[in-house]
């Protein structure tokens, strides 16, 4: 087995895989990476399944030692990746030599990137996953879902000589202003009609209160119209609006009901764009129906048959 040594970490550096499924009727949360075209890509890059186990690095703060000769692959955000102090661009793979370090240090571009190893990180799977969940204690090197800590191992099995660079046509552009696809939900002809032309038209500003349950929208304030909810189960990227007016968008921890009504949710494609956004962007949501976001994405599958 290879490892790499944690020497140095944050709360916010955590192990993760495509997530936990089949299990919210008991209360558990999905988990799993925010931007899950990032881990796709690591894992491609190395020959892994797309969902094999990854480190989520989100904002920096995260220095790794090979112990031996390896390659690894890096995709999603430029966190001012160095190796040996020497810059190191993502979507690529590359070899680390024994003693060698690997240090992210803060946002260049994006917020979140994505280490993976071969054959993916080795973790106990908990209700079948590895995703790192700190609230449920699921998840992550000890199964109880804390994040990565100075003097831990990651460790994985397999071995990888494949060094190259995604296609530069395949990389996501990770600082357009595309605007947010929306599938609208049950609950949108309860909202006023000021209301819908504001949220689809005005701007909104991601708030500093942000976590892996949700972001917070800053912007018009919504008025809901209808009769109070009984709660009902939650999807990813459900945008749900509370008393005050102010969207939260509901990301991987999210709680697994909830009686807000609902404008609709984010496609997962949105999601990943919104994944690496920091505090403080401006983003705008856009309608769209159901089956324009599914034929968007399975082209968008396709690329990974490259």
């Amino acid at each position: 087995m290879s490892r790499l040594l944690i020497e140095t970490s944050t709360p916010l550096c955590l192990l993760q895989d495509a997530g936990r499924f089949g299990v919210r009727h008991l209360g558990v949360t999905q988990g799993g990476a925010l931007d899950w075209v990032s881990m796709s890509w690591a894992n491609w890059l190395l020959g892994n399944s797309l969902d094999a186990a990854v480190v989520e690095v989100t904002l920096g703060g995260l220095t790794l030692i090979a112990q031996q000769e390896c390659v690894l692959a890096l995709a999603g955000a430029d966190l001012g990746a160095t190796l040996d102090g020497q810059p190191l661009a993502p979507w690529r793979s590359f070899a680390m030599g024994p003693d060698q370090r690997l240090q992210f240090t803060r946002p260049l571009s994006g917020a979140r990137a994505y280490l993976a190893a071969p054959g993916g990180f080795d973790a106990p799977k908990v209700l079948g996953s590895c995703a790192s969940v700190l609230r449920e204690e699921l998840g992550g090197l000890d199964g109880l879902g804390k994040p990565l800590a100075k003097g831990q191992q990651l460790g994985y099995s397999s071995q990888s000589q494949r060094v190259r660079e995604m296609p530069g046509g395949l990389v996501p552009d990770l600082v357009a202003n595309q605007p947010l696809d929306v599938v609208l939900g049950a609950q949108i002809g309860d909202f006023s009609g000021q209301s819908l032309f504001d949220a689809f038209n005005a701007p909104w500003t991601l708030d500093t209160r942000a976590d892996r349950m949700g972001i917070r929208l800053l912007g018009p304030t919504l008025s809901y119209l209808g009769k109070p909810m009984i709660s009902e189960g939650i999807p990813l990227g459900a945008i749900q609006v509370p008393p005050d007016g102010q969207p939260i968008v509901l990301l991987n921890d999210r709680q697994t009901i909830g009686g807000y009504p609902r404008l609709g949710a984010l496609t997962p494609l949105a999601l990943a764009r919104l994944a690496q956004c920091l505090p403080g962007a401006v983003v705008r949501l856009s309608p769209v129906v159901q089956e324009t976001a599914c034929q968007e994405h399975r082209r968008f599958l396709e690329r990974f048959a490259v």
